[in-house]
């Protein structure tokens, strides 16, 4: 059965979800402590200058106070006139002294942290890039590529966020909360730190709850923004199909209903956030009012300086900072792990195809190939190979004919191991494939594929995507190997030409040779031409053929085939209908036999004859 495709509708918010996010923060824990020293080092020395920066900026208030107290003239309750003051400097200097600390020592802690943090996403981006490379060939032709981009991009942005908030926000700001609680406790009585306290607890608890509220509408943004974005990738790979049916506005319309989606779930995500911020704010001037009339009323009773009054008003708004700041993080680290979600999941997809443990390398000898009995289906509830038995010796050619949906393809994918069959065994040199490793299998064996697509860079580039540490003059090597090398130097850019997206700026001939040129670069033993020069004119689908049986000599070849005048010349053609091989033998004895070959056969010659006629006729036509 298929593997729970990674794009899956996001969860609900519940068990599993709060399940979700503690296996994402233990997940991301590591890396809070990584195991290179050096950064190691630089985390214990970005909490020493969060520490210190806290320290500081818990004393500033208290310099201010003294500051205020040593500037007021009548301290004692009743006091007939003012007295002479001297300036307090020193309160002063300690104040803009405490104030430059905070701030320094915070900025040294986001300089020290960087790298920690710029290491984690590293990492984790890694580490899902090669796991979306080690999954199967299911998981990708099932994969929707814009979804799937967005979902890393938003990923690797809450790593970013949870990272630097984690250790760097929640603690340090409930650390300084219950601080200054403590220091209000001390310097005056138990109801400042409670009335605090009290404000607090109520603002996280509202926080909390709304923003669990909350996430719903920021899922529902997430899964509209990947739809639009699938759909947008998805039209401009395909833009010229769109321009072929005239369908623009029909992609427009598509597109613009998973953005109508998205604005519906943008706009009730911003429109609660102003109730939540509403609400925030309304807690936090309630307990700053009730505070600052109990610090007036002890000013105007004399049991507190004008000095205090000020202490806890700066206290509080000081507090007031963290307090906002506390909510924003909140919301951001439970946006981030609903961002994240997407991403881990792709961590979660299982591996489908994958080594055993302890696999040896393939002990390639002369690379012959058996199919035993194999059968094999996309879905088990119907089977495209049914029991295909077949070998190539070393060095031989094999041609695989059949009609459409055969399962002549099929057999290419499962001698790569893009697949695993269900009954029976693929073997090379005797070596079951599921046996070794994947790399060694596939170092062993090159494909040309029917429809080549090449990356988005140069020439040279995807000539080199073969072996990339070759050296220059083997890449050339290979290009005149495939005969292409003559074209390539005529171009103004050479070798530096680039290619376009998937190659659209070459034929489908120039496509095919910088295939076979790079095919020839890699080395294989075993070659597969899979329907290589079905697309191509009769011209270029000649010297195709010529470069591929060049290319061919002394390999063992498998050739998947449409028209059977290329494969005349195979040691052996089988013949594949419903999935079992009908018919198998050299060219000459399936003619003779007059079966599926021979009707294949004819109908090919007919098919070449009338085309040869009309294009006669229209030759003596145009005279």
């Amino acid at each position: 059965m298929s593997p729970p495709h990674p794009m899956m509708p996001p969860r609900e918010a519940g068990a599993s979800g709060r399940a979700f996010q503690l296996g994402a923060i233990r997940r991301l824990l590591p890396h809070l402590w990584p195991r290179d020293w050096g950064l190691r080092g630089r985390v214990v020395l970005a909490l020493a200058c969060l520490a210190t920066a806290k320290i500081a900026n818990v004393y500033v208030p208290l310099f201010y106070k003294h500051a205020i107290d040593a500037l007021t003239p009548a301290q004692a309750v009743g006091a007939a006139a003012a007295l002479p003051v001297a300036l307090p400097v020193a309160m002063i200097l300690a104040y803009g002294c405490a104030r430059v600390l905070a701030q320094l020592f915070a900025e040294l802690r986001d300089f020290v942290f960087a790298k920690v943090q710029a290491r984690a996403i590293r990492t984790l981006a890694l580490g899902v890039f090669r796991h979306l490379h080690a999954l199967s060939m299911r998981f990708h032709i099932e994969r929707q590529t814009g979804g799937l981009s967005r979902a890393i991009e938003r990923g690797t942005q809450g790593i970013d966020n949870l990272l630097s908030f984690t250790l760097f926000s929640i603690f340090p700001t409930l650390f300084e909360i219950l601080l200054v609680c403590g220091i209000l406790w001390g310097l005056y009585d138990l109801a400042f730190a409670a009335v605090t306290f009290v404000t607090i607890a109520l603002y996280i608890a509202y926080t909390l709850a709304v923003t669990e509220w909350r996430i719903k509408f920021r899922r529902a943004m997430n899964q509209s923004d990947s739809e639009a974005n699938t759909k947008a990738i998805d039209s401009l790979l395909n833009y010229e199909t769109v321009k072929y049916f005239g369908n623009e506005e029909h992609e427009a319309r598509r597109y613009d209903k998973a953005l109508a989606r998205y604005e519906a779930a943008s706009v009730k995500s911003h429109t609660t956030l102003s109730l939540l911020n509403i609400g925030q704010g309304f807690i936090i001037a309630v307990g700053v009012t009730i505070v600052m009339l109990m610090a007036g009323s002890g000013v105007v009773a004399g049991t507190m300086t004008p000095g205090d009054f000020v202490l806890v008003n700066t206290y509080l708004i000081q507090l007031y900072l963290p307090l906002n700041f506390l909510g924003m993080v909140y919301r951001e680290i439970k946006q981030s792990l609903i961002d994240m979600e997407a991403m881990f999941n792709l961590l979660g997809v299982p591996t489908e195809i994958a080594d055993k443990p302890g696999a040896p390398a393939l002990a390639l000898a002369g690379g012959s190939v058996a199919f035993e009995d194999v059968t094999f289906g996309y879905d088990e509830r119907r089977m495209i190979l049914k029991g295909v038995d077949f070998a190539v010796p070393a060095g031989r050619m094999l041609a695989i004919v059949g009609s459409s949906g055969t399962g002549k393809s099929t057999i290419q994918r499962l001698l790569f191991r893009f697949y695993d069959v269900q009954r029976g065994a693929v073997k090379v040199d005797g070596q079951d494939v599921r046996d070794v490793t994947q790399a060694s299998l596939r170092a062993a064996i090159g494909v040309v594929p029917q429809d080549t697509v090449l990356f988005n860079d140069t020439i040279y580039y995807n000539i080199a995507y073969g072996r990339p540490n070759a050296t220059r003059a083997e890449v050339e090597e290979a290009a005149r190997l495939a005969r292409i090398d003559g074209f390539v130097r005529a171009l103004p850019d050479g070798y530096e030409t680039m290619v376009g997206e998937r190659g659209l700026k070459l034929s489908g001939g120039e496509k095919q040779r910088v295939a076979i040129a790079r095919t020839i670069l890699k080395r294989p033993r075993i070659l597969i031409f899979d329907e290589a020069t079905s697309a191509l004119d009769s011209h270029t689908e000649k010297e195709i053929q010529a470069s591929l049986k060049e290319v061919a000599a002394d390999h063992t070849t498998l050739v998947i085939a449409h028209r059977l005048s290329t494969v005349i010349d195979a040691d052996e053609i089988i013949v594949l209908e419903h999935g079992r091989v009908a018919e198998r033998g050299r060219h000459g004895d399936l003619l003779r036999r007059d079966g599926l070959y021979a009707a294949m056969w004819r109908k090919q010659q007919e098919a070449a004859e009338r085309f040869a006629e009309e294009g006669r006729a229209a030759e003596v036509a145009a005279e």
